[in-house]
């Protein structure tokens, strides 16, 4: 099976090519590590705090399988990092971009990322 780069929403995630249905412009992607955490909030009005409902966005989970744009599947060479580790980055590179945004989506996406710590059980990694 193939390595790969996909985005999904507004993560980016390495993982196996499992399928691809270029008539649909879709792959079959199973996630071995997260190279960007999503964006929390609605999907549809980026950025936005002012919002009908501003979303918790978790990263998608280690070997979970998902259909992705097969438009955004990019080869990946190099070293596949742990999940755990991965995902810690991820959510530690989301929350420092946030922490030096002073806007009321990041202040609002910063409260959810940290709630995501304790369901990600990784509050023991993380030095604030």
């Amino acid at each position: 099976m193939e390595i790969v780069e996909a985005k999904y929403k507004t993560g980016r995630y390495v993982g196996r090519l499992l399928e691809v249905k270029e008539e649909d412009n879709r792959a079959l992607f199973q996630v071995l590590a997260v190279k960007r955490h999503p964006n929390q909030g609605d999907l549809h009005q980026p950025k936005q705090a002012d919002v009908q409902m501003f979303h918790q966005r978790k990263a998608l989970a280690y070997l979970e399988k998902t259909w992705v744009p097969y438009s955004t599947v990019k080869p990946f060479s190099g070293e596949i990092e742990p999940y755990d580790a991965s995902l810690l980055k991820a959510w530690l590179d989301a929350k420092e971009k946030l922490e030096n945004e002073e806007t009321d989506w990041a202040k609002q996406s910063l409260l959810h990322l940290n709630d995501l710590a304790s369901d990600y059980r990784m509050t023991k990694d993380i030095k604030d």
